[in-house]
């Protein structure tokens, strides 16, 4: 990929890792939202579907998500790959994202570099890794198995963590590099899961964001957080802080306009605020590129 050098432009990342799409800023899609969206029909991107709600055979799900196809643009992020357990990825769950990858015509796929099930119990949750070589060497092989039977760009999404591994042998980014270069996946840079992370281990989020290998970014989420006694957690029921937007502007000024979504899950507002919170990306998009790859 190739950067403009001419510091007042802004480059335009679309990658290999997002299908060379270039899709400006999505919110994601939720139920209370639907009515809406069928009858004001606003003007959005693109919309992130949480894939796992859509793998089925039938019914009002799929029915409802064809209606959206029909006028939007549709990103699939996963939240049960656990790309990081040690047994094979799930055959079955493979085959069932397989057919919705083919309906939403999605140009990239994400999921999260996490763990979360054993000897084929599911924890239903995303829990953290181990930074050592061994797991990502595991955790790149589930990734490449992925990408291969499914046939779409992979991005992986570094979360947020409230619990650090003695046996690490890296930091948090290092050992995110040392996966993707394994598995030549793409990122899902999460904005604010560095800065929740970074407050609960007291590290330099800045650190983080300057070490991601920017041509691998393929997508950026942002959200709110909340903050208890001793810890935050990314629980995306409040709007973006000013914190993690220095820091989105930090991103985009080393990586160049990149797909943005933001996450709202909980104590969801009105579609015109969610929008509007998602829309304030847009300042930010058109930063000039501080460095050229």
């Amino acid at each position: 990929m190739q950067t403009r050098l001419d510091s007042n432009s802004t480059a335009m990342p679309a990658n290999r890792f997002n299908g060379f799409k270039d899709y400006g800023i999505g919110i994601g899609l939720r139920i209370p939202h639907y009515a809406h969206i069928f009858e004001k029909k606003p003007v959005v991107d693109w919309f992130e579907i949480i894939s796992e709600n859509y793998m089925i055979d039938g019914g009002r799900p799929l029915a409802t998500l064809d209606r959206i196809l029909e006028r939007y643009r549709v990103v699939q992020h996963g939240v049960s790959m656990y790309f990081g357990s040690a047994e094979p990825l799930n055959r079955e769950h493979l085959r069932r994202l397989k057919a919705l990858v083919k309906r939403t015509k999605t140009p990239w796929l994400t999921d999260h570099l996490c763990w979360g099930s054993v000897d084929g119990t599911y924890s239903h949750d995303l829990l953290p890794m181990p930074y050592t070589f061994e797991a990502a060497k595991i955790t790149a092989r589930n990734i490449r198995d992925a990408r291969d039977y499914l046939e779409v760009p992979i991005a992986v999404e570094n979360v947020s963590s409230y619990a650090e591994f003695h046996i690490s042998e890296m930091t948090e980014w290092e050992f995110l590099n040392e996966v993707v270069e394994r598995a030549d996946c793409g990122i899902l840079l999460d904005v604010n899961n560095i800065y929740v992370s970074s407050r609960n281990h007291t590290f330099d989020p800045y650190e983080y964001l300057n070490s991601v290998p920017v041509e691998r970014v393929a997508q950026i989420h942002i959200a709110g957080h909340s903050k208890f006694q001793k810890y935050i957690l990314d629980t995306h029921d409040h709007p973006v802080i000013d914190p993690v937007w220095k820091m989105y502007e930090h991103a985009i000024r080393r990586i160049g306009a990149t797909a943005t979504l933001l996450e709202w899950d909980d104590r969801i507002p009105s579609f015109d605020e969610v929008h509007a919170e998602a829309l304030k990306a847009e300042k930010y998009s058109h930063a000039p590129v501080a460095a050229a790859l």
